[in-house]
């Protein structure tokens, strides 16, 4: 039933985000690694992920890995899509965002630290805590994380509205690419269905290999 009605949500903000037709300032999503420029000859995959979806969170190593297997070849755009039936998922995404306007190089730090301590903020730990309760775990976790310089960036960043637009935006972003689940991949523009999705790093090779080495593929 919810995830019926999440559906019909996200058609719905996708139908309203065309017709609006405003970009945002800056194209939504977090590149990994930073050390990779992505241009023409850079397979680009993109991962919708929530911060606090297990599935997310375990399909995260085998892609980690694949990333840093085919190096420069390789690209990665993360977008954030927090899903309505976790608790906790747009503040979370909201702290990726204000870490990321900080310091980019220390986004996916957080990222991993979430996926880390993901128990933290699950429903049943957190039901009976206030907003700014949880925002105080998160503020805790990203100091542990990150380190003590980061304690006041994410305390003033959740008491700004530039954190909030960009939550906003990746969340309106996901609903407009038709995206209604995490994790959801596209590689070059192309969406993975579920059935192709990798699992593991054979997966990704797979895939990957197919594109790197098209004609030794179709010679196999």
């Amino acid at each position: 039933m919810i995830r019926t009605f999440f559906l019909f949500l996200v058609f719905f903000i996708g139908t309203q985000v065309h017709a609006q037709l405003v970009p945002p300032a800056r194209r939504d999503g977090f590149v990994y690694p930073r050390s990779h420029p992505v241009d023409q000859d850079t397979i680009l995959i993109e991962a919708f992920y929530d911060p606090v979806c297990p599935y997310s969170r375990d399909s995260w190593p085998p892609l980690k890995q694949a990333l840093k297997h085919y190096g420069s070849r390789v690209s990665l755009l993360l977008h954030l899509l927090p899903l309505p039936y976790h608790d906790n998922a747009y503040v979370t995404s909201r702290a990726l965002h204000i870490v990321n306007t900080f310091n980019a190089n220390a986004t996916f730090g957080l990222l991993e630290g979430f996926f880390n301590h993901q128990a933290l903020f699950y429903s049943a730990k957190t039901q009976l805590l206030t907003r700014p309760e949880v925002v105080g775990r998160i503020v805790k976790l990203g100091t542990a994380t990150l380190g003590n310089s980061y304690r006041h960036v994410l305390k003033s960043g959740f008491n700004d509205t530039q954190s909030e637009r960009a939550t906003r935006v990746s969340f309106k972003y996901s609903a407009s690419r038709g995206v209604y689940g995490t994790p959801t991949f596209y590689v070059n523009g192309f969406l993975l269905p579920d059935a192709a999705s990798p699992s593991d790093f054979r997966g990704w090779k797979k895939i990957i290999d197919s594109l790197v080495h098209p004609q030794k593929v179709q010679g196999s």
